[in-house]
């Protein structure tokens, strides 16, 4: 009985189709600028400076993985700053409340997920637009942990919760394990969950998934928890690490997320990305924000640089679209 083959491709088709995949080409130029960084400034991969770069990566390498599968899914989230906040908060204020560190941290975060669940309900059940949706709950959210912190940080947090942010494992603190873990587990189920999957066919054409028989409201709703528990997680860690509770961090580290997860692949049209794909793009953005540091650039040009890499991202996923929409 004859057969249909695929058509074998060569060696070079296949060396153009990986490098073409966003993942590799971010890979590929991590590396090169690793190798110039390298060349100007000796310090740059060193250990202890590769171990910094992580560290500081760590809050929005974290929330970056959920940013990725609600982008995907044609979702949005522009309150994941003030959701780290109100997390650290709200742990910092049970602690000095007496409350022991375990209980006082899922305090933390389910405070985080009712945020994500307002979220979700709002964008899903009264159909309201989710960038005005989250923006709406960024600044209320940010005006809650001002009032009930009376708009001072909340300090001398024990040594039982700092230790989730200033603990070590051979040698490497654990806000970096963290990271590293959720990285690969969000890939792994977002690749082969059936669950996760469906977030694609969401983004792709929404009401063809709900023809199909997908319970669109009910993954959109997961997404907007997932990501805001995920801000939570890192706005322990953050607040672990520093030892006390700021009410104004996290400002701006939305735009920072969309950006890495953009930068990696992820569409603001939907259907589109990967978990590892905006890691990546996140440590690519923790790259850039160093080597600068190193080169002695004012903190001032490191924002304009963010911008206009935001900028740069967003031309450049209006210009795919146009071009898939003109191929098909």
């Amino acid at each position: 009985m004859n057969t249909l083959e695929p058509p074998r491709l060569s060696l070079r088709d296949r060396l153009s189709s990986l490098i073409g995949q966003r993942e590799s080409a971010l890979v590929i130029v991590l590396l090169v600028a690793g190798i110039i960084m390298s060349m100007v400034s000796p310090v740059f991969l060193s250990v202890a400076n590769i171990e910094a770069i992580l560290l500081a990566l760590s809050m929005e390498g974290t929330i970056t993985i959920g940013m990725a599968i609600l982008l995907i899914s044609g979702g949005l989230d522009l309150s994941v700053g003030s959701t780290l906040a109100l997390t650290g908060v709200v742990t910092g204020l049970c602690l000095n409340a007496g409350v022991p560190a375990v209980p006082a941290i899922l305090l933390g975060l389910m405070a985080a997920l009712m945020v994500g669940l307002a979220n979700g309900l709002l964008v899903t059940r009264l159909g309201i637009n989710p960038f005005i949706t989250t923006l709406g709950m960024a600044m209320g959210v940010r005006g809650l942990l001002l009032v009930i912190a009376h708009g001072r940080a909340v300090i001398n947090l024990s040594s039982a919760f700092t230790v989730v942010g200033q603990g070590r494992m051979f040698g490497v603190q654990y806000p970096i394990y963290v990271m590293l873990s959720l990285v690969i587990v969000g890939e792994i189920l977002v690749r082969n969950a059936r669950f996760f999957r469906q977030s694609y066919y969401i983004g792709g054409n929404e009401r063809a998934a709900r023809l199909s028989g997908i319970n669109v409201d009910l993954v959109k709703i997961f997404n907007y928890c997932l990501v805001a528990v995920l801000a939570g997680v890192a706005g322990l860690l953050i607040t672990g690490r520093f030892g006390s509770a700021s009410v104004t961090i996290g400002a701006g580290l939305e735009l920072r997320v969309i950006t890495a997860a953009i930068i990696g692949g992820a569409s603001l049209s939907g259907g589109e990305g990967s978990v590892l794909g905006a890691f990546l793009g996140a440590l690519f953005m923790g790259f850039l924000a160093n080597a600068l540091n190193l080169l002695g650039v004012d903190v001032y040009w490191q924002n304009l640089f963010t911008g206009a890499l935001l900028i740069l991202a967003v031309v450049v996923d209006v210009l795919n679209e146009r071009r898939k929409t003109r191929l098909q």
